[in-house]
């Protein structure tokens, strides 16, 4: 089994599923980047997850959506010289320990998963993929004996599965596991729709409406356009535990993007209005993610060069995964050890 001794070693994931959005950069994105230079770190597009999804391969083919999720990435940052970016799908030891996985995970374990209860109630039958995604996802990381997750705030429940898992299998067949903690960022972790602030950003709910998200590679009249429309209240109150959901969640966007302490937030848009609000954090907003479009938009169709980045990471990060695997097998019997 692989041993890391230097850097911590972080991994997460995310779906192709379609444009990434503000809420994925504040959310995970910014932790990928900001912690790329101070752990080991991985990185896989899981499109393995995104066949849980019913439609997601019906409008855009999967593989054409990795590329673009490639693209946005390293367009927001990420830096395929020091982190390992890969897809899921091209290193197979994924869903070998994920079946392992299965046979240990209990399904009430599952079944309380708030997130398969919401998505399962907005589809006609729940399939096995959807209920069984978290020990897919406690696979991708236990795999390369990950030390830290960075996540979104709705994703800590899995973590905590993926823990359970770890400790589980370690007790009964030997510690091999290294037993994962998430790091979620204080501030931003989880952004809200701009048309409903009662519901998380979300790239499936942006297909069905317009303004519900921000797009990493949406142009500057876009993002104003969608910011001016959000929805607020008929009040004028600018402090954090005071403002109305939507008012909220645009100061938590500028808290988040400018870097500024609450305090100092709430004095800059004392007593001036929503509109005011507004205007500030559409420029924030653009300012911010102008660069990144325009990185993606020079990225994203180069697809030899983005094939040839996820190419590079899968080879990094396979013989850690399949060390890990290796010694999975052999530690339940399903695999002789080597003689000799």
């Amino acid at each position: 089994m692989e041993q890391h001794c230097h850097k911590p070693r972080i991994f997460s994931g995310i779906q192709p599923t379609g444009n990434l959005h503000l809420g994925n950069y504040l959310g995970a994105l910014t932790q990928w980047i900001e912690n790329q230079y101070r752990y080991d770190s991985i990185f896989s597009i899981v499109d393995l997850h995104a066949l849980a999804s019913q439609d997601s391969h019906l409008a855009v083919p999967i593989v054409e959506k990795v590329r673009q999720t490639a693209a946005l990435l390293i367009a927001s940052g990420l830096d395929p010289e020091r982190s390992a970016l890969f897809v899921q799908s091209h290193i197979s030891a994924h869903a070998e320990l994920a079946w392992i996985l299965n046979c240990l995970t209990p399904v009430g374990w599952l079944e309380r998963m708030t997130q398969y209860k919401a998505k399962a109630a907005q589809v006609e039958a729940a399939t096995a993929g959807l209920l069984d995604y978290p020990v897919l996802q406690a696979a991708d990381i236990l795999l390369y004996q990950t030390d830290r997750v960075p996540v979104g705030e709705d994703q800590k429940q899995h973590i905590e599965l993926t823990v359970d898992l770890a400790q589980r299998f370690n007790r009964l067949f030997g510690a091999i596991f290294v037993v994962p903690k998430p790091l979620i960022r204080p501030s931003g972790a989880r952004i809200m729709g701009l048309d409903d602030p009662s519901v998380k950003m979300s790239k499936s709910l942006a297909e069905k409406r317009k303004g519900h998200v921000i797009g990493l590679a949406d142009p500057p009249d876009v993002i104003r356009g969608s910011i001016l429309q959000a929805v607020t209240d008929s009040g004028s109150e600018t402090r954090f535990e005071q403002a109305s959901p939507g008012v909220k969640n645009l100061l938590t966007i500028f808290e988040a993007l400018s870097g500024n302490p609450r305090p100092a937030v709430e004095s800059r848009f004392e007593g001036k209005g929503y509109r005011y609000l507004k205007n500030e954090v559409a420029n924030l907003v653009i300012a911010v993610l102008t660069p990144i479009r325009v990185r993606y938009l020079q990225l994203v169709n180069d697809t030899a060069y983005l094939d040839r980045v996820l190419g590079y990471g899968a080879d990094k990060v396979r013989p850690v995964a399949v060390s890990t695997l290796e010694e999975v097998k052999r530690r339940i019997g399903i695999e002789a050890p080597c003689s000799g």
